[in-house]
């Protein structure tokens, strides 16, 4: 079968229509937005009642919509559930028409302690996967009291910088990241997003992972006009490849080296991770306090992409039930 481009927008609105109908089922709101000092954040929302709050950040390729099974299992647990979209993705937009559009990760950080200012949040329980992973501990690192907790999925903690130490199977795992800092890899992502999201994700995990309509509704987060110059900013700037914004010289002053972090943490890595290896959550335990006995977990049968509650250790599960509880 051969799609031409308006029979892919045509599917994409259609995958869009079903999987918001399922959504809001469930009792995800539809996206609003909040204005913090540089974005205009687009977030979805569950258990807008809930006495406290989870703000959950997703990773590249992804949308908040991925969080959907997760944030259920929060909202049943009594939390207000909140997922924006990352600065390039979705509805999120830059306010100003100048504005360097940096993917640099003190820039993430700096923008969730925004967010979070901005929805006058005490305290949350902040987690992310992926790029999310590295926003919510760049903005434990900026500001130590932000968060009541915190939570790391599939990325291993002080792993930003360009003179990290990393293995050759980990050299090979982020071929993605030397592709982009080529003139032909900064026109697939400019180009060709959607094909190239699509790779990742069809390799970083196990076959029949994700579902069509998945993938689609994804696929529309990276219709942001910023999407591909906040991508290739970011990954080209980890390496030392590109500048970053003089606007976060300071933070980046206070996240290089990673600082040891005070807020209860515990990090989620899936032992078939095919993108950030297992082993570069190892050995972190100095930097981050413990949440639930242990601050790493390898957790078996999940890779990269997989953010399955079904999975994740009972003790984490039970200590966001008992927190909410001591609350109300």
């Amino acid at each position: 079968m051969i799609f031409n481009s308006s029979s892919i927008v045509a599917w994409q609105v259609i995958m869009l229509l079903v999987v918001t109908n399922e959504m809001e089922m469930k009792g995800m709101t539809a996206y609003r937005s909040v204005t913090t000092p540089t974005l205009e954040v687009g977030y979805l929302e569950w258990n807008p009642r809930g006495r406290r709050t989870a703000v959950l950040l997703h990773g590249w390729p992804d949308s908040p919509e991925g969080w959907a099974v997760v944030a259920e299992h929060l909202a049943t647990a009594g939390y207000r559930v909140l997922c924006p979209a990352l600065r390039g993705f979705g509805p999120t937009r830059f306010r100003a028409a100048h504005a360097m559009r940096s993917g640099q990760l003190a820039a993430l950080g700096r923008d969730l302690l925004e967010f979070v200012a901005a929805m006058a949040l005490r305290r949350p329980v902040l987690i992310g996967h992926d790029w999310g992973a590295r926003a919510v501990a760049n903005a434990c690192g900026l500001a130590a009291g932000v968060a009541s907790h915190m939570v790391m999925l599939s990325v291993g903690y002080g792993t930003n910088g360009p003179q990290q130490s990393i293995s050759l199977i980990q050299a090979r795992n982020y071929w993605y990241h030397w592709y982009m800092a080529t003139p032909r890899g900064g026109r697939t992502v400019e180009q060709d997003s959607q094909a190239f999201a699509r790779m990742m994700w069809d390799t970083w995990s196990p076959d029949g992972w994700y579902q069509e309509k998945d993938f689609a509704l994804a696929a529309l987060a990276f219709e942001n006009p910023d999407w591909a110059s906040v991508v290739l900013h970011s990954y080209r700037h980890r390496w030392g490849l590109a500048a970053g914004d003089a606007a976060y010289e300071e933070d980046e002053a206070q996240l290089n080296p990673a600082p040891r972090l005070a807020v209860p943490t515990l990090v989620l890595h899936g032992a078939a991770d095919a993108c950030n290896h297992p082993d570069s959550s190892a050995g972190k335990e100095g930097f981050l306090p413990a949440l639930t006995g242990a601050s790493c977990w390898r957790v078996s049968g999940t890779s990269h992409t997989g953010k399955c509650p079904s999975r994740w250790p009972r003790p984490f599960l039970s200590s966001c039930r008992l927190e909410a509880q001591s609350q109300r």
